[in-house]
């Protein structure tokens, strides 16, 4: 079978995927990119605020072609930036038997998906959520719209609860919603790096008794780093108190230093840069706070070992647009406990309360304090909520979502 497959441009996510799909006997594929080969000169991400060039191959072990597109401002942030008047006819040539198209919301795909509707089969892929939807005129009209685009549509590849829920809401039937899972690179994430992380931990000041939270993205609203280091200010506050006042007590009981510290040190690293970052670093100088350290964007060689050094890790992000955070997947392969917002679309399937960590309400800044002194308060039990978080993401795997694309074949 050959299977054309169509998305805006190499993204990290998918290439692995795209170099397994290749390797299996009974499929051919060809990955078609809409966004046009402007993308490989223009790497400047405006979330980051700089140049981005990944450190791993995005476009080796399968076949691709960058198709024309004739828009104005080439790019993926807007529906008439991706125009390609070329591409049925390059999908058409290729002879495929079926097309994944992985987002609607582009000119260019909206028009192959029309054109081929009836022809071959379509499938679809995406990660969007209710997890924002407000109910007024406009998302009636968002109803209406959607209902017609995935009328064209024959199957969904959903990649978790809250996405089934969404396209079940606009208009897929149960037959037509196949769980392909969302899921990121679990071998390159789980490779032991302690030696790395060691180092990393050493060089920010953090000894191996000390509890580190780690936050890593972009430093933007949507995710809600502000909220993270407001808690972490007045958790830090009260665990510095009772330390203090169990400290005096022991002195007059005669009690050892260690018996009195029933908490952790803790301190909090942003690894990501962004709008926020300015105010971020403006607040903790401010504050003369010593453990809250940045690091700029790291690339993906690194960022293993970055997930490995720390003890937590914590999505806070308010939306909207969180359709899911692939940044958990990672952290819980690299075996983290993790602490993410109800607006975060993996929290329903990936975070098992009190297991392998918790979920607070997205901007309540009282329940995150309350989650992070619940967390913080143990190193041991962080350790213990990292391994089940390694064993819960194992089928979470790119390997699950190979074998759920070939159960489709005819």
């Amino acid at each position: 079978m050959r299977l054309a497959i169509v998305i805006t441009h190499p993204i990290q996510y998918y290439a692995p995927l795209f170099r397994l799909l290749a390797m299996e006997e009974r499929l051919s594929i060809k990955v078609f990119y809409t966004w046009g080969t402007s993308v490989l000169q223009n790497k400047y991400d405006p979330d980051f605020g700089r140049h981005i060039t990944w450190d791993i191959p995005l476009l080796d072990g399968y076949e691709y072609h960058f198709t024309r597109n004739i828009a104005r401002q080439p790019g993926s942030s807007g529906f008439l930036r991706i125009q390609n008047p070329d591409l049925a006819g390059e999908i058409e040539a290729w002879q495929a038997d079926a097309i994944l198209l992985i987002g609607y919301a582009y000119a260019g795909h909206v028009k192959v998906l029309r054109y081929f509707s009836g022809k071959i089969p379509v499938w679809f892929r995406g990660d969007s959520t209710l997890l924002d939807e407000q109910y007024n005129w406009k998302s009636l009209l968002k109803t209406v719209l959607l209902r017609w685009v995935y009328k064209h549509v024959d199957k969904a590849l959903y990649v978790g609860e809250e996405n089934r829920r969404y396209f079940k809401r606009y208009g897929l039937k149960d037959d037509q919603l196949v769980f392909v899972p969302h899921a990121v690179d679990n071998e390159r994430f789980a490779a032991d790096r302690t030696t790395e992380a060691t180092v990393l931990r050493q060089r920010l000041g953090i000894s191996d008794q000390d509890v580190l939270i780690l936050f890593a993205g972009k430093l933007e609203p949507k995710k809600d780093p502000q909220l993270l280091l407001e808690a972490f200010i007045e958790v830090k506050d009260k665990a510095e108190i009772k330390v203090e006042i169990e400290i005096n007590k022991s002195t007059s009981r005669q009690f050892n230093k260690d018996e009195a510290e029933v908490k952790p040190k803790v301190h909090l690293l942003f690894v990501g840069n962004g709008v926020l970052e300015e105010s971020l670093k403006w607040k903790v100088e401010s504050e003369k706070l010593k453990d809250v350290h940045f690091m700029d964007f790291q690339n993906q060689q690194y960022m293993p070992v970055v997930y490995q050094a720390c003890d937590l890790f914590c999505l806070p992000s308010q939306g909207p647009g969180e359709t899911w955070g692939l940044a958990v997947n990672e952290a819980m392969a690299a075996g983290k406990a993790v602490l993410v917002s109800d607006k975060a679309g993996c929290a329903h399937d990936l975070v098992r309360r009190g297991d392998n960590g918790e979920v607070f309400k997205a901007g309540d800044k009282n329940a995150l304090i309350s989650a992070l002194n619940s967390l913080c308060i143990s190193k041991s039990r962080l350790r213990i909520m990292g391994g089940r978080s390694r064993e819960l993401i194992k089928s979470w795997s790119l390997g699950e979502q190979v074998k759920a694309i070939l159960k489709q074949l005819p």
